[in-house]
């Protein structure tokens, strides 16, 4: 849902992401998930892949990578990155800012591990359709960071931007655990 901010210095409409505004600045590289979050059609399920895609590559260059301190580190910078490309971009939640999705498939798939590439396909569309669809806590954590025509946008936003898919990420996470534990019952 785009909010369109009125706020002294904001944009009087929406700035349209492109590659010429992801070439404007170091924290719209990031935000925009290197260019997945330019995607026509579905910005978020082509960042959760990108995500998906470098995780793979990541994890066979380094397979000793401490990925939660590479999910921490994420999540730190994606708070300034998120909070700097939405205040660009005069949106309080663009879907073109997939960070949050790149970081919350990186804490599933790091959670997960070891699983192979079908676990994996099922950890992403599990994670996809909380992403997508926010069911109960996802769509309450979605709201507890909206801001109110007015309000500027502050890095409290950019934590917003990332809460929910966290939400999502543990959602998900808990629905692949159960799953697990009701097939080994079976």
């Amino acid at each position: 849902m785009m909010t369109l901010l009125n706020v002294p210095g904001a944009p009087v409409a929406p700035v349209a992401p492109n590659a010429r505004f992801l070439r404007a600045h170091p924290a719209h590289w990031l935000a925009l998930g290197f260019g997945s979050g330019l995607s026509p059609k579905a910005p978020g399920t082509v960042g959760t892949l990108w995500g998906w895609v470098a995780f793979l590559v990541l994890s066979a260059v380094w397979p000793a990578l401490p990925w939660g301190w590479v999910v921490v580190a994420g999540l730190l910078a994606g708070v300034w990155a998120c909070t700097v490309a939405a205040r660009h971009l005069g949106v309080a939640d663009p879907g073109s800012i997939v960070w949050d999705e790149i970081v919350a498939i990186w804490l599933v798939l790091w959670l997960w591990a070891p699983a192979g590439f079908w676990a994996q396909l099922l950890a992403f569309a599990v994670f996809r359709y909380f992403d997508a669809a926010k069911p109960g806590p996802v769509g309450w954590a979605d709201r507890l960071f909206k801001l109110r025509p007015g309000q500027p946008i502050g890095w409290q936003q950019g934590l917003g931007i990332l809460f929910d898919d966290l939400v999502a990420a543990g959602c998900t996470l808990l629905v692949l655990a159960v799953g697990l534990r009701l097939w080994s019952l079976w």
